[in-house]
């Protein structure tokens, strides 16, 4: 039993912008200290213990990386990042009108293909109903849906297996427990007046010539609901025209509690499929609505966020987190800078120097999975690719939008690296239309020792429940097993944490150690700020800019020499990084590294 942190006793201070240092001693810093002392030396205690055990052995070296990392967290937690609030401020207000014109948009479209049914675009449920143009039949044959799909989660909150089906099975089901919505007409219930309610009145007994009668009385004090309409005011009459946008379910993976789901990811898929139907309000529809499901999340996450945890200096201390994410990978919160979109997003124009005339650096590892990939698994054609200097982000681009290489730009580029890292982390194209499906096809077949890698990865935590990396992090589950298609429980994360693990939970943090230790060294007055995925983001001194450039390449590019000495690992690739400059951390130009 572990001690609970007393976090509750300073979490409303902090967001008022008052420090350790002005807390009342005696009712909130001491009980927090020694509450969190305790819970610390608890923990550390039980994971002694686990590390001693022979099959841990492997980690002592991550343990070491990752206590040098955690100080190189209190450094950036304490540089703070600064933000330019009158500039925040602007983005917000462009925000807020492009999500005021987005709903407005969306509640004619909701209106055109729904009639007068009233459409929450927040509730999964309407949403669900709109997009796909079904209904559940009643509450029972809701219930019979979440249970021929097997939806929800088991005792240890992992997701149910989805039960398999063939397409004719699948629409089967789907007829079983949904009827096809019409749109209605609404009619104002003439009992209420439209209102719901009614008054009612108290009926008095009255008797005359022995016949007894009753009169109306005293009202009531509260009003009723109207019999006639159950409160709602008004009818919504059935027109016998097909309601919602048309599209069907994809299949029983995409079946949910409200009835098909509504998620980012499915809807970004459902584009796809409605694209290729011709169906160009669906596809107007759902791109809006993802679009103003971002906005959204920019708007309460990030503008108003922000906006929460900038102190009176200008500075957010966000809180960098190690043990969160499961592949090691570094997260944050209070705010989350590590979610933010990567390029061209407005909000990173509110990062800026805390120097005047002053720079915000960043330095990314070029193709880091990538690489990592060829590394962890030797394909012989990965390792060919990257020493010859093809650019396989640019090759991914002309795949899947279908055009000559020498007509993908840099945004194009930029925005097709989600399809290069996708196989490396299990993806097989699922849903996806035809051609994209044979991307991933011919993915594998070019890069045949990559596959080969994946199926060893997948045969070994069948037998023993373990993947490892070559620091020796180690991924666990026990409990994997091998299904009809050939491959494993849990195969997208079997393939893909070593690959990220190794990247951005061993390599990256590695890094950034060795930044640090040479801003020591040469006494730099720069700051380092943040690590955000395979980046290493600096506040630099405008008088700094040559020997923070000069520091960030001998961290970054030559930290294979440090996974040799650590690790006993060598790398069989180099490591290339790009490094940018600007004003703030949105208008950047990369800079050459010689």
């Amino acid at each position: 039993m572990i001690t609970q942190k007393k976090s509750d006793l300073v979490d409303d201070l902090f967001k008022s912008g008052v420090g350790f240092e002005a807390m009342p001693l005696d009712d909130v810093v001491i009980p927090y200290a020694e509450a969190d002392v305790k819970a610390c030396a608890e923990i550390y205690l039980s994971q002694l213990d686990d590390l001693k055990q022979d099959q841990n052995k492997s980690l002592d070296n991550i343990v070491v990386l990752m206590n040098e990392m955690l100080k190189v967290l209190v450094e950036f937690e304490t540089n703070g990042v600064k933000i330019d609030l009158e500039t925040l401020d602007d983005i917000g207000t462009q925000f807020q009108k492009e999500h005021d014109q987005l709903s407005k948009r969306l509640e004619e479209i909701v209106e055109l293909v729904m009639g007068d049914t009233i459409i929450n675009l927040k509730s999964g449920a309407d949403t669900s109903r709109l997009i796909y143009s079904r209904e559940f039949k009643s509450p029972k044959h809701k219930a019979y849906h979440i249970q021929t799909f097997n939806i929800g989660t088991d005792d240890k909150g992992r997701p149910l297996r989805t039960p398999p089906m063939n397409d004719a099975e699948f629409n089967t089901a789907v007829r079983a427990n949904f009827n096809v919505p019409q749109k209605t007409m609404v009619e104002c219930c003439p009992e209420c007046d439209g209102r719901g309610l009614i008054q009612k009145y108290k009926q008095i007994t009255r008797q005359k010539n022995k016949v007894k009668y009753k009169i109306k009385g005293e009202a009531y004090k509260n009003l009723s609901k109207c019999p006639s309409c159950l409160g709602v005011g008004a009818f919504y009459n059935p027109t016998g025209v097909k309601a919602g946008l048309k599209l069907s379910p994809i299949g029983p993976a995409y079946a949910s509690v409200n009835g098909f789901k509504t998620d980012k990811n499915t809807i970004k898929l459902l584009i796809s499929h409605a694209e290729s139907k011709g169906n160009d309000l669906a596809v107007e529809f759902l791109t809006k609505l993802s679009r103003l499901n971002a906005l959204s999340t920019y708007l309460d996450s990030f503008v108003k966020g922000m906006k929460t945890w900038t102190r009176p200096t200008g500075l957010i201390h966000t809180n960098f987190n190690q043990c969160i994410t499961a592949t090691g990978r570094l997260s944050s919160s209070n705010v989350n800078l590590q979610n933010q979109p990567k390029r061209g997003f407005p909000v990173r124009k509110a990062i800026v120097s805390r120097f005047p005339n002053g720079f915000c650096v960043e330095a990314d590892f070029s193709g880091l999975e990538f690489r990592v990939a060829g590394e962890v698994s030797r394909d012989p054609q990965i390792i060919e690719d990257i020493l010859s200097g093809k650019d396989i982000h640019k090759q991914t681009a002309s795949i899947i939008h279908r055009i000559p290489p020498d007509q993908v730009d840099k945004d194009t580029r930029q925005s097709c690296k989600q399809w290069t890292f996708a196989p490396l982390y299990g993806g097989m194209g699922a849903g996806e239309p035809d051609h994209v499906k044979n991307y991933f096809s011919e993915f594998f077949e070019v890069y045949g020792g990559l596959k080969s890698y994946q199926q060893r990865l997948m045969d070994g935590v069948v037998k023993n429940g373990i993947v490892q990396t070559p620091s020796g992090r180690q991924y666990y589950w026990p409990n994997a097993r091998r299904i009809k298609n050939g491959r494993v429980t849990n195969a997208t994360q079997v393939v893909n944490y070593p690959i990220q693990g190794f990247a951005t939970g061993d390599i990256v943090p590695l890094a950034c150690i060795r930044a640090s230790r040479l801003f020591k060294k040469h006494q730099l007055r720069s700051k380092l700020i943040l690590s955000v995925h395979d980046s290493i983001v600096v506040d630099c001194h405008p008088d700094e800019l040559s020997q923070v450039k000069k520091v960030l390449i001998e961290a970054m590019a030559n930290v294979g020499e440090e996974l040799t000495q650590r690790f006993d690992y060598t790398p069989v690739l180099p490591l290339d990084i790009e490094i940018s400059v600007g004003p703030n951390w949105l208008e950047q130009e990369e800079i050459s590294l010689d």
